[in-house]
């Protein structure tokens, strides 16, 4: 292999500088000119495959990724990066012979052993998953983010008490150096203020903030919430709460004895499977925001609320969301129902032709915050939704709410092979089958609502784990 010029040398560091600096145009500009002098520089077809994994161009990526093995055929970094792509592809068999290829070069990695339990857990080949989290934390115990993937398995499987203790190894770093005063680890709170930060999403916070009436029954004398602007009127309205800041205000740096993650609380208050908290509702809704929704919406029908897609910045969205409302036809057909979207975001806005003409009613463009949401679902008989945050608020309400689930990658809290909740229990939880695919979902939804409605069903909600 030849030495690369100067001149492709310089374009590969400058093409590292612009991706750094998130000049990505720039940096694949940097990196095929530099290809163009050294066609050889395998490092630069593994930055430039990068580059066009997150443009989109799957097929390039892939070839580069291809080429740049060939020249370095020993850079586990590279066959790293590849199965990453090829999981996101699911092309399962293929991303598994590379990350067993990567393993074969260097059998000790903790990287490599994390990320193969990651592609076996994609594929629930579950124990083998585990074992590989276990390796490698074996070789390295101070590996975070093989003791995080193993938290998804062991909470997935319902496995509590191991399951907090390893979701604890996401970062918790920023809210860490803001505060000035203490992180809770679970000593007494008796007497004690605790402030609930912010992390994760919307739902996260709605499902978690649950939690202040526990600190309450633990006799905390004061309780408060930092959480998401569009969340705060909501949240005052949480059970338990005394006090609420949205995290782009004033948030006190000091005058509280502890600060605690939200998703952190389950650990210290010792939540299993039979003790979770579901004292629902434990969310207030606006009297007045509900009276003016009752006599917005139309009546007379059963109504139903429909959310079709959630965060596209969600990093499994592709799967857990519909591709587009059109595949609720099945669905819509039902004319005896009266039903209502919640969706927000550039899926409303793609929709709303649609929506009229399917006479579905949308409320999303007077929702301002999630206070407005609540308002709207009180006046609801039931609200049909992906993983979304509005299916959290929905159950936290104590409304029936009809989950659809995605098979790939399910989310941990919904835990395995279960048509219900012990976080809600007015929720019942629709699976795609084994492969995935919707369309087997939307037509079971359907017939349920039909025998709801019809009489034939006694509750919307699920009858309990199958």
């Amino acid at each position: 292999m030849s030495v690369p010029s100067p001149a492709a040398q310089n374009l590969f560091f400058e093409g590292n500088r612009q991706m750094q600096a998130g000049e990505l145009l720039a940096a694949q500009n940097s990196f095929e000119q530099a290809l163009e002098l050294a066609p050889d520089m395998a490092e630069a077809l593994a930055n430039l495959a990068l580059l066009q994994e997150r443009a989109g161009d799957i097929a390039a990526a892939l070839g580069s990724y291809q080429r740049a093995l060939h020249l370095q055929p020993a850079n586990t970094h590279i066959y790293l990066n590849l199965s990453g792509l090829l999981i996101k592809q699911k092309q399962f068999d293929h991303a598994e012979l590379a990350c067993r290829q990567a393993l074969a070069l260097d059998p000790a990695s903790p990287t490599l052993l994390s990320n193969l339990g990651m592609l076996l857990a994609c594929v629930k080949r579950e124990a083998e998953a585990e074992e590989c989290y276990r390796q490698a934390l074996a070789i390295d115990p101070g590996y975070a983010k093989a003791r995080f993937n193993l938290s998804y398995i062991l909470l997935r499987q319902g496995r509590l008490e191991e399951g907090w203790e390893a979701h604890e190894a996401r970062s918790n770093d920023p809210l860490g150096r803001y505060f000035e005063f203490p992180r809770w680890q679970g000593e007494s709170v008796v007497g004690k203020t605790v402030l609930i930060g912010f992390e994760a999403g919307f739902g996260d916070m709605i499902q978690f903030g649950r939690y202040a009436l526990q600190l309450k029954a633990m006799c905390a004398k004061r309780v408060g919430i930092v959480c998401h602007p569009p969340l705060k009127t909501l949240l005052a309205g949480l059970t338990g709460i005394d006090e609420v800041f949205a995290y782009d205000e004033a948030v006190p740096k000091t005058g509280w004895d502890f600060w605690v993650p939200p998703m952190t609380l389950p650990l210290h208050c010792h939540t299993r499977l039979d003790n979770v908290p579901a004292q629902i509702p434990y969310l207030a809704t606006d009297s007045a925001k509900v009276a003016q929704w009752a006599a917005t919406l139309p009546a007379g029908k059963l109504r139903v609320g429909l959310v079709w897609q959630g965060n596209p910045q969600f990093e499994n969205d592709k799967d857990r969301s519909l591709p587009a409302l059109s595949v609720l036809a099945p669905l819509l057909a039902n004319r005896e129902v009266q039903f209502v979207s919640l969706q927000k975001g550039f899926a409303q806005e793609t929709a709303a032709q649609q929506l009229a003409e399917l006479g579905v009613y949308d409320a999303a463009p007077t929702l301002a915050d999630f206070s407005d949401t609540a308002a709207v679902i009180a006046n609801l008989d039931l609200v049909i939704s992906v993983d979304s945050a509005v299916a959290h608020l929905t159950g936290a309400l104590g409304k029936p709410c009809w989950l659809l689930l995605a098979d790939f990658r399910t989310d941990w809290r919904w835990l395995t092979e279960r048509s219900d909740s012990p976080w809600y229990p007015h929720m019942r939880l629709f699976r795609q089958p084994a492969g995935g695919g919707w369309d087997g979902v939307i037509k079971q939804v359907a017939t349920a609502l039909r025998a709801w409605n019809n009489g034939n069903a006694v509750s919307p909600a699920a009858a309990g784990p199958q």
